[in-house]
Order: C-alpha cells, then sequence, then structure tokens
C-alpha cells in the first residue's frame, strides 16, 4: 500500500520523536552520573585508551543530533546523524560480543537492565527507524524521478553503515595496541574471572605456599620447617607431612621449602645451604654444596639453583646462577638489576621461575619493572607493568660511616607479591588505576595479569578481603587461585577468561 504525504509526514515525526527521547534521556544520563559513565568505559574492552574523550564526546553527538532533528532545515542531516551514530553503537556491541578479549558490565542508562544481546536487538531496531526516515525523507525531494530517490537513500544508508562500522574497527585495533602495549594505566576489569570456592582458618600467620602437585597444595611453616600441611583443590583432605632430616649441626635462620617437580628444596640462605629430596619419602638425600650466601633463591632443576645476593659493589644486590654438576659453578649477571640510588632497597623485588616457559622473572617491589631472563641468567627483555611509577620512591639513610643502609621513611610499594602461572604473570599491585573508586581498594586486594610470552598486559580483578587482614602472599594453578590473608586460606576457581589465556601457548 503506497503512503500519502501525510501519513509519511507522521512516520517521519514520530521516528524523530523516539530519537529525541532516547538521545536526550542517553545524554543527560551520562553527564548526571558521568563518573560512572567515564569508569565504564575505562573497562570497556574496545574504548579503555580513549574513554576520557569519548565519555565527553558521545553525550555532546547525542544533543547535537537532537538540535538537528527538531530543527526541520536540518532534519536530513539529524537522521544520517542519528543511523551512524545508531550503526556505531551496534557495531560497538557485535565486536564486544564477538571479538573483544571479554564481555564488560553494561553502561547503565535506559539500557541498563538489557543483556548484551537485547542491547543488540534494540539498536538494529532503532538503526531501520532511521534508515525507513531517510528513505521517507528522500522522497519529498524535488525530482521526479523515483530510481534517483531510491538510489540517493540507499547510497547514504550504504556509505553511512561503511563508514561507522570502519570509524568503531579502528578505535578498537588503536585502543588493543594501547592497552596492551603501551597503557596509560587503565584497568580491564572482565565480568567475574574468578570465583569465590572456599575458606579456611590455617590458626596461624607463619604459613605459606610451598607449592603445587598432582592436584593438591602444599603449605610451609616458618616456625616448623619440617613440616608441611598438604590438602586437595577445595582444602580438604589435610595431611601432615613430615621431612626427615636431623639439622642439629645446621644453624639455620630462616629455613623454607620450595616444591618443584617431583623434588622439594630446603633453603636457607644465611647459612647458606640448600637440601634436596623427593617427594616420593620426603627424606633429604643431596645437598648441593658451594652455593654463596643469598637473599633469595628459587630451584631451576635438580641441580640449578637462580638466586639474588649481596655480593655486588656496596653489597648491592646482584643476580646469578648457581649449578651443583658436574661441579660446583656461580655464574653473575651484574647488569640485570640496574640500581636508582642505593642498589639494595631500589632494587629489591620477587625472584620468579616458570617451568613452562624455563625463564626466571624478577619484579622489583618499588618501580614498574620486572625482567625476564633465560636459565643461564642472560637477559630476554625488560617489561613493565601498567603503573607510572618509573623510579622507586624511597628513602635512605647510611649509618655506621655510611656502611650501613636503612629506610628512613616508609617505601611507596608497587608490586607487593607475584606468582607465575605457565605463560601467565600475577602481580598484587598497590597502585589505583584511572577511573577507579576508592571503595574497591578499600574492600579488596588488585591483582594484574600479564602474558610473558608476549610482554602484554591483559586484565585485571580483584581478590576481595577477609576482615582487616592483609595478604601475605598467593598461589595459582591452571584451575584455582589460592590466597592466604591473614590466618584466612582462601580458594577461587578460574574461570573461562583465565583459565583460556592459560591454555593458549
Amino acid at each position: 500500500m503506497k503512503l500519502n504525504v501525510k501519513s509519511k509526514n507522521a512516520i517521519l515525526d514520530i521516528i524523530c520523536l523516539l530519537y529525541v527521547l532516547l538521545f536526550v534521556y542517553a545524554a543527560v544520563s551520562k553527564l548526571l552520573d558521568f563518573e560512572n559513565f567515564e569508569v565504564q568505559l575505562g573497562k570497556s574492552p574496545l574504548l579503555s585508551a580513549f574513554a576520557s574523550w569519548v565519555s565527553w564526546l558521545v553525550p555532546a553527538v547525542e544533543l547535537i543530533i537532537v538540535l538537528l532533528l527538531t530543527i526541520p532545515k536540518f532534519k536530513s542531516a539529524g537522521l544520517l546523524a542519528a543511523f551512524s551514530l545508531m550503526t556505531m553503537f551496534t557495531a560497538y556491541i557485535f565486536i564486544v560480543l564477538h571479538y573483544s578479549s571479554f564481555v564488560p558490565c553494561s553502561c547503565g542508562g535506559i539500557l541498563e537492565k538489557m543483556s548484551w544481546n537485547a542491547h543488540l536487538v534494540f539498536n538494529i531496531l532503532f538503526m531501520l527507524l532511521a534508515a525507513l526516515a531517510i528513505v521517507i525523507k528522500n522522497s519529498f525531494a524535488n525530482t521526479n524521478k523515483s530510481l534517483k530517490k531510491h538510489f540517493l537513500s540507499i547510497k547514504q544508508i550504504t556509505i553511512s553503515i561503511v563508514g561507522s562500522v570502519a570509524v568503531v574497527a579502528l578505535l578498537f585495533l588503536s585502543s588493543e595496541d594501547i592497552m596492551h602495549n603501551e597503557n596509560p594505566f587503565i584497568r580491564r576489569y572482565p565480568q567475574h574471572p574468578i570465583v569465590f570456592s572456599n575458606a579456611i582458618d590455617l590458626k596461624l600467620n607463619s604459613y605459606y605456599f610451598t607449592g603445587y602437585r598432582n592436584n593438591r597444595i602444599y603449605l610451609g611453616n616458618y616456625t616448623n620447617p619440617l613440616h608441611i600441611i598438604t590438602m586437595d583443590t577445595n582444602l580438604g583432605n589435610q595431611q601432615v607431612v613430615k621431612i626427615s632430616f636431623d639439622a642439629k649441626n645446621i644453624p639455620f635462620k630462616m629455613a623454607t621449602v620450595v616444591l618443584r617437580g617431583s623434588n622439594f628444596y630446603l633453603i636457607d640462605g644465611s647459612v647458606p645451604t640448600i637440601f634436596r629430596g623427593s617427594t616420593s619419602d620426603w627424606k633429604i638425600t643431596k645437598e648441593l654444596k658451594g652455593i654463596p650466601y643469598f637473599t633469595l633463591a628459587v630451584p631451576l632443576d635438580s641441580t640449578t639453583i637462580a638466586f639474588r645476593s649481596n655480593n655486588a659493589k656496596k653489597l648491592a644486590n646482584v643476580l646469578g646462577v648457581f649449578t651443583s654438576n658436574p661441579t660446583a659453578k656461580t655464574t653473575y649477571n651484574r647488569d640485570l638489576l640496574q640500581q636508582q640510588i642505593d642498589g639494595i632497597f631500589d632494587t629489591d623485588g620477587t625472584l620468579l621461575f616458570s617451568e613452562e616457559l624455563n625463564k626466571m622473572v624478577y619484579l622489583y617491589y618499588y618501580r614498574n619493572e620486572f625482567i625476564v631472563a633465560n636459565k643461564n641468567g642472560i637477559l630476554d627483555y625488560r617489561g613493565h607493568t601498567i603503573d607510572t611509577i618509573k623510579h622507586a620512591k624511597i628513602k635512605v639513610s647510611y649509618l655506621k660511616n655510611g656502611t650501613q643502609a636503612e629506610m628512613s621513611s616508609p617505601p611507596f610499594v608497587v608490586n607487593a607479591h607475584a606468582v607465575i602461572c605457565q605463560k601467565l604473570l600475577f602481580v598484587h599491585s598497590k597502585v589505583k588505576g584511572k577511573y577507579e573508586n576508592d571503595k574497591l581498594w578499600q574492600k579488596s586486594f588488585m591483582i594484574d595479569v600479564y602474558d610473558l610470552n608476549k610482554n602484554a598486559y591483559l586484565l585485571s580483578f580483584p581478590i576481595y578481603k577477609t576482615g582487616d587482614n592483609e595478604l601475605k602472599s598467593f598461589l595459582v594453578t591452571a584451575t584455582h587461585l589460592y590466597a592466604i590473608i591473614g590466618n584466612d586460606l582462601v580458594v577461587h576457581e578460574l574461570k573461562t577468561i583465565l583459565t583460556k589465556e592459560l591454555k593458549t601457548n
């Protein structure tokens, strides 16, 4: 049925009115709750890097389109702009659902209660309404050739779709590159990458993670180094293991136990000594003799140890590799740790090893840098955490005629704890990023995740506190995250977005 001019005008006016109502409500909602809108854009997998200016641009464009639609002279331009903007919104949702690394929460406003798929249908419906309005508007053009009018509508709609999709795709690709490689300190929070599973009270605050093997976690105890607690993945079926070893003649000060494969290692850098045994019988069978004094050490294999000592100039920290096979040999790489202030406190950090990558990693406590090196201590690359603290914020005083260094004020900690699971580096950061509110930081510990293969930031998530206790250490396996918070041992199950990254080589 062919519509008359009056009917066409009525349909056109209704569509324009719907867009006016939609964009006025959307723009005003964003401006009234601007901080939250900016935060949501900051968490977006497509627009994170551009959140600061997109958060202002979108409501401004919506209000400009409303103005164009209400002025008869500019109604055609307003309809094309409305169609283009709605196409961008639709393309954004489609990319989020099918191509982004995660699906964020809703941006609020009128669509707050909708699912992302409902979101998509809603936008497509408004796109079709705008396209119909463009066709009707062009039918009023001063020409008698119907074919020319239809061609004009098709041309305008096609150019609008291609241009709008291209803009969103370009923003997506640019934002992804910036977020992964040149992050401006904007964290990405996917929905529920971990889910709380269980918690138990350890009764004591002297426990630490020894390792994980055969679907069981192992906890050591600083006050009783020869006793190990082991339990299943959900903290059940607890057992106590006693290491068989006579240590009466060794003046241990701070002995710890580390699991590596089927072996365990009893380590104390103040002696210095490292003993090795098998988890099949928990008996010490081998001493790795000849290792120098060290402050940190991690086993790389049954005969090789990566360590940190104070053997550099003015007792500065230095990384080295010790091997006991066939004879004891120590190799230092004095260029790995880079001094900024004193070489001791400013280079303090965490020493880790990835069995899957066969790489050692050293993460600084007080600056946004980590070092990745091979088993021989040869540098692969220097990576950076996403915060902006490039220089350690510490004050050091020298006592006893300059022979003893002490911290003269509390240091600004950047990276408090870290663990490696396969190719992923998990960092407990203590620095708040852009678009983050204080409430989240007051009730949780922030974990940032990095891909060591790609030297790229991936995502972040909180571990929620248990009371006022501090996070002492944590452990990540292929399926779970374990954390010791005060006396509590807490386990979270890893969800798809993390397990997928762990499985991807």
